[in-house]
């Protein structure tokens, strides 16, 4: 006979939240990261509908900073990024942060958002409206020389 043995599910971390960007941000001394998005990253720009380059990285943390801020945020951790943050879905009053990221344009499903992505994608939301680089691209492309720097940022991931 075999006994599957249950690992409890993570305790839900929830309180006020800071935006670090536009897939991460604090609850107070732990660091967030969102399961399934990728945004573009602060420094990262886009073009609009009419090939001007926009600040997509900015807009996007400035989003999450706005829905962070309206109430207090509920999520459910699921692990560890290789910078230390936590892997988690969160949601604002009962609303998906991802779902909500990458349906207005502001960030790239990496699992999980599809439906999501393909909407924003159809209507010309956001990233969609014109051209960039996915974040991961973006972040190959401006790689900094040094890991000491890497490290250092990730406190502020």
């Amino acid at each position: 006979m075999l006994v599957a043995a249950l690992e409890p599910a993570s305790p839900p971390l929830i309180g006020q939240a800071r935006a670090s960007d536009g897939d991460s941000f604090r609850m107070g001394d732990i660091r967030i990261r969102l399961l399934g998005i990728d945004a573009p990253e602060l420094a990262q720009l886009c073009d609009d509908a009419k090939g001007q380059s926009r600040p997509c990285g900015r807009t996007a943390r400035d989003r999450l900073a706005g829905l962070l801020a309206a109430a207090s945020v509920d999520c459910q951790s699921d692990g560890h990024d290789q910078y230390g943050r936590t892997l988690a879905t969160c949601s604002v009053q009962g609303r998906d942060l991802g779902s909500i990221m990458v349906s207005e344009g502001l960030a790239i499903s990496s699992g999980g958002y599809w439906h999501e992505e393909g909407e924003a994608r159809a209507e010309g939301r956001g990233i969609w409206a014109g051209g960039f680089d996915t974040p991961s691209q973006w972040r190959r492309d401006n790689a900094r020389p040094s890991g000491l720097f890497d490290w250092l940022g990730s406190f502020w991931r």
